[in-house]
């Protein structure tokens, strides 16, 4: 029903992730037999793969992986209730991130010389902070969110550790993306350190919540 329902979208960010095909067959003698794929957080390259896998390998991955989530999602019954908000991020998440990747990715092959640590440590901390302003509205489901123990068990831990976990989040984004500006050297480290902030700190939350709910 969710995909009937939503077949338009269906269909517009299915063609936005598939939009980069065109791209690379327009642009396919210009692009060379190997293009880097992987960058390390000093922005070295350090992986490569065909062009023919980058114009239409890559957009088939995101395409699987985008078509996934739209049924693993229509699958649960409790995202029936699942605020419109919320949807639409579950429609346009990995359209933004397929048509991002690409673009980053021909144009370094198409030699502009983009700084791609930094752009992809910005864009990170936009997604991150985008993500924390959806977290409190995010209804208790099994496949969307912080699904934890402690809040699929209780609808009041759900919606208290996502309205934390979304500030926690907000500023995390904040933070990554004022990072992009420190020596490229230290990338490594502080994605690490924020990826385990953002993922510890609300389940740490959670429980302490729980915690607090037993002893009342």
């Amino acid at each position: 029903m969710m995909i009937k329902n939503n077949k338009w979208r269906c269909l517009i960010s299915s063609a936005i992730i598939l939009l980069p095909v065109i791209i690379g067959i327009i642009y396919w003698d210009l692009l060379p037999q190997r293009i880097v794929t992987h960058w390390g957080f000093d922005g070295a390259a350090n992986g490569w793969s065909s062009r023919a896998f980058v114009v239409f390998g890559l957009p088939a991955v995101m395409f699987a992986g985008h078509w996934a989530c739209i049924f693993f999602t229509a699958s649960d019954r409790n995202n029936k209730k699942q605020t419109r908000k919320i949807m639409n991020m579950i429609f346009w998440l990995i359209p933004a991130v397929s048509f991002f990747a690409s673009a980053v990715i021909y144009a370094q092959a198409l030699g502009t010389g983009l700084n791609v640590g930094r752009i992809a440590i910005i864009f990170m901390g936009i997604l991150f902070a985008m993500l924390g302003n959806y977290f409190p509205k995010i209804r208790q489901n099994k496949t969307i969110g912080i699904r934890i123990k402690w809040t699929l068990e209780n609808e009041e831990n759900w919606n208290a550790t996502h309205r934390f976990g979304g500030k926690v989040w907000l500023l995390g984004g904040i933070v990554f993306m004022f990072c992009a500006f420190l020596p490229e050297k230290t990338f490594g480290i502080t994605f690490s350190v924020i990826i385990v902030m953002l993922v510890v700190i609300p389940v740490i939350y959670s429980y302490a919540f729980h915690k607090r709910q037993q002893s009342d």
